[in-house]
């Protein structure tokens, strides 16, 4: 998620409700922001995941994550090398990698990915740069060469995260669909149950 809230909530506030419906792991998302502002809200947000014990990692950047003593980091294929992160973070840290075709995956894999961050399995706006939507046969792909943790990113609503769930994946990356929900904590709470009930 980013700093910014949705309507009266701040993003605090909205995180605190998506913690408290079973979000099982919090990334910060933010380009725009200036950095002491990302650091200033980080550390809150990161205060805020020890309180629930739900970890909490960085997108991209690798330096963010260390200046907030955050539990790991997410990159992409253009970003940090996985290795390189781990290097910088430490081997108790998460290294989380995006994949988007088998090839990407196997690299991921071969960087020491913790876990893979799959897609975009549908359309989305939130990313801009997520590529074009690939469904979930990649994930099913994946599921059946390695053993490695799977999630589900890009386009994932409550409608569609069963089929991802079904295609392999361990769980579902959102961000509209709880961040610009009327209930957070109600729209969480519905994310996990169907993440339970067909894994």
């Amino acid at each position: 998620m980013g700093l910014e809230g949705y309507g009266s909530r701040t993003a605090l506030e909205i995180a605190k409700e998506a913690l408290e419906g079973g979000v099982t792991l919090l990334q910060l998302r933010e380009k725009e922001a200036p950095l002491r502002e990302v650091l200033r809200q980080g550390k809150l947000l990161r205060d805020l995941c020890r309180s629930y014990k739900v970890p909490f990692v960085v997108n991209d950047r690798v330096d963010v994550a260390i200046l907030l003593e955050a539990d790991g980091v997410h990159v992409g294929q253009d970003d940090i090398p996985g290795l390189e992160a781990r290097k910088l973070l430490g081997e108790d840290k998460i290294v989380g990698i995006s994949a988007g075709t088998m090839e990407e995956a196997e690299w991921a894999v071969s960087q020491g990915a913790d876990y893979l961050g799959v897609g975009a399995v549908y359309a989305t706006s939130t990313k801009k740069d997520a590529g074009e939507a690939i469904g979930t046969g990649l994930i099913r792909q994946i599921s059946e060469r390695w053993s490695i943790p799977m999630v589900g990113i890009g386009g994932i609503q409550h409608d569609n995260a069963v089929q991802v769930i079904q295609a392999g994946a361990d769980g579902v990356a959102v961000v509209s669909a709880i961040t610009r929900a009327t209930n957070p904590r109600e729209a969480a709470l519905e994310f996990a149950k169907k993440v339970s009930r067909n894994h």
